[in-house]
């Protein structure tokens, strides 16, 4: 467990540096604005978000991406739009273009 009960590394940037690589520092405050990225085990950005301060970010729909992607990469299946874990995937075929629809259903309640 790392100092303060957080069980995963935190690091500071408090000058911006990573900041400014991602976009999300504005010069003008002196700070960061609220982002965050999923990036794959190839260094690639698969996801980002960027939100002002006043609006905090969703953890659970976090978890979700980020279940989501395993499960992309490790099968090759995507995900519809409203996906849950242990949902229905799709296999991407050519057959599948423009009709996504007839084979999947999603659950519109909100």
């Amino acid at each position: 467990m790392v100092n303060g009960g957080v069980p995963f590394p935190m690091l500071s940037d408090s000058g911006g540096r990573i900041g400014r690589v991602y976009g999300v520092y504005d010069e003008g405050a002196g700070v960061n604005i609220r982002g965050r990225f999923l990036i794959d085990p190839d260094g690639i950005i698969q996801a980002m978000e960027v939100m002002t301060p006043s609006v905090g970010r969703n953890v659970t729909e976090l978890i979700r991406q980020i279940q989501a992607f395993h499960h992309v990469r490790k099968t090759g299946e995507v995900m519809p739009s409203g996906w849950q874990p242990g949902r229905e995937t799709l296999i991407p075929v050519p057959g599948l273009v423009g009709k996504v629809w007839e084979v999947w259903k999603p659950d519109m309640a909100f």
